[in-house]
């Protein structure tokens, strides 16, 4: 799958290294939701290995948010019940 470009992986989903939680927009984020360190040595290795695939992205932008939102949800529920901190 290509990347469509819509951004939502830079919305919903949680970036540690840039201390960015899920949910909001990435500070690199262009209008454009292009990525602003794309290319660059500063771009998060977790975001140079992301790869769209439809199980993540689905059909489009909103589907997207749903999908790695829930990720998400799910991640930190583990997290928190395993007891490791965030």
């Amino acid at each position: 799958m290509e990347c469509r470009r819509c951004g939502a992986c830079c919305i919903a989903l949680s970036i540690s290294s840039l201390n960015k939680p899920a949910g909001t927009r990435c500070a690199y984020l262009t209008e454009e939701n292009l990525c602003s360190l794309w290319g660059k040595p500063e771009r998060p290795a977790v975001c140079s290995a992301f790869r769209p695939d439809p199980l993540f992205c689905g059909a489009g932008y909103e589907e997207a948010l749903t999908i790695m939102g829930e990720l998400e949800r799910r991640v930190r529920d583990s997290s928190k019940a395993e007891g490791r901190c965030e």
